[in-house]
């Protein structure tokens, strides 16, 4: 690794996400010098106002000491990025950024954060789910990822979804709500005694954005963790229809690797497991590899078109091994 210089060239890494903006500086050599994490900044979840101070704020810190004349390259990983394009050009000259980050999609931000080659497939799965076909790190063939309404299947959404209706059977049936059903019951209503426990689980799940039932998705994965026949079945559904989304990008005599992103998909959890099965079985010569830190991932894109030396080794400190790291991209 060379020795830091003042004059040494910067990348900029940025992942913002719904729920959380990350931003690294790094120089060539491999050294981070600023990191910053600052609250959401989608353009969806939050407005374009808010979404727009929220980047701003985590980028002057991540600058903080740091020239921003030395940023040579920089990369922007967000969901539905184009759309925000418009307000981002008066962030950057606030900064002092002499160049402007190049918009990246959270495909590819989560691709580029699971594997340093260039081709291959990525399969996120969050509080949605997507799967995308690779080249030169770029999505070139998308597959789902069209909202809870229409699809994400598989997804953290979809789980929840999921549990509910079980809940609802038991309460149509009078059966007892044990297990799963009682942790899902008790995380829409509370613990206490409810005279009418029907209406009123429906009218919880009403009461909010449809979305929002992916924050039961741990509740099915813990539950299926624990050997609850039930939550296995849900979660070997859920594998089944995130493999079914791969397969329709991704060609049949692939050796490419498959990257695994997103929380429900996250490494050790049951659903993952259940997927690297499946890809085992119908891709056995691919690598599945989990996606490190997404605003790494930026940076070494950034750096990726600097053409900068040692790649392979940028990827291990920028996405791999850098302390606070494997964040889930477009979180």
């Amino acid at each position: 690794m060379s020795t830091p210089s003042d004059s040494e060239p910067l990348v900029l890494g940025l992942d913002v996400g719904g729920t959380a903006t990350r931003v690294v500086v790094a120089e060539l050599s491999g050294r981070v010098v600023g990191a910053a994490r600052g609250g959401g900044g989608n353009p969806v979840s939050h407005g374009a106002e808010a979404a727009a101070r929220s980047i701003a704020r985590t980028l002057h810190a991540a600058l903080d000491g740091v020239d921003p004349r030395r940023v040579a390259a920089g990369v922007l990983g967000l969901a539905g990025g184009l759309v925000a394009a418009a307000g981002l050009a008066e962030i950057w000259a606030e900064s002092g950024l002499t160049v402007e980050p190049r918009l990246a999609s959270d495909v590819e931000l989560a691709f580029a954060a699971g594997t340093s080659r260039p081709a291959g497939s990525v399969l996120i799965s969050g509080t949605g789910a997507v799967a995308g076909e690779c080249r030169d790190f770029a999505p070139v063939r998308l597959a789902d990822g069209h909202g809870w309404l229409l699809g994400d299947r598989g997804s953290g959404y979809w789980l929840g979804r999921s549990a509910v209706r079980l809940t609802l059977g038991r309460i149509d049936r009078r059966e007892a709500l044990t297990g799963l059903p009682g942790a899902v019951a008790e995380a829409l209503l509370g613990d206490g005694a409810i005279a009418d426990p029907r209406s009123a689980l429906i009218g919880a799940v009403h009461a909010e954005a449809p979305v929002r039932l992916a924050r039961l998705a741990p509740l099915v994965l813990r539950a299926a963790e624990a050997g609850e026949p039930e939550a296995r079945r849900l979660v070997a559904e859920a594998a089944d229809q995130l493999l079914a989304t791969l397969g329709t990008v991704r060609p049949a005599s692939s050796t490419d690797p498959v990257v695994l992103a997103g929380g429900v998909l996250s490494e050790g959890s049951p659903l993952a497991a259940a997927v690297r099965e499946r890809i085992s079985g119908r891709w056995p010569e691919a690598e599945v590899p989990h996606a490190g830190d997404a605003a790494g991932a930026a940076a070494w894109l950034a750096a990726r078109t600097l053409g900068a030396p040692g790649l392979a080794g940028l990827h291990r400190e920028f996405v791999v091994e850098r302390p606070g790291g494997c964040s889930t991209p477009g979180a």
